[in-house]
């Protein structure tokens, strides 16, 4: 859900940070979307940032199966991580596991 709103953003020239849809892949499934998505996070974002995550803050737009996947990675590396989420569920899922959830637009 994360990404229509991204797009969006970037379409009207408002994205003032660099973001990837790790979600459309070709092997997208739910077992790929969570598991797959905690190392590729992980990966792309040390290779292309060359920087330590511990301590810095985040932004997970979504808390669908990537989101989750992202979250935990994150999280894992001692990172500060925020949600944006339209769905309800989705957010209160996101609340219930111990992230903060936010309006995009408190965030971006």
């Amino acid at each position: 859900t994360g990404v229509h709103r991204l797009y969006q953003l970037s379409k009207a020239g408002k994205l003032s940070v660099p973001a990837m849809n790790v979600n459309d892949s070709v092997t997208k499934t739910k077992f790929d979307n969570l598991y797959s998505c905690r190392e590729s996070i992980i990966d792309s974002l040390k290779r292309s940032t060359d920087v330590m995550f511990g301590g810095k803050q985040v932004v997970i737009c979504g808390y669908g199966e990537v989101g989750k996947g992202c979250c935990q990675a994150l999280k894992g590396l001692g990172c500060i991580v925020y949600i944006t989420e339209i769905d309800p569920i989705c957010a209160l899922q996101a609340s219930m596991d111990g992230f903060r959830v936010m309006k995009q637009k408190e965030v971006i």
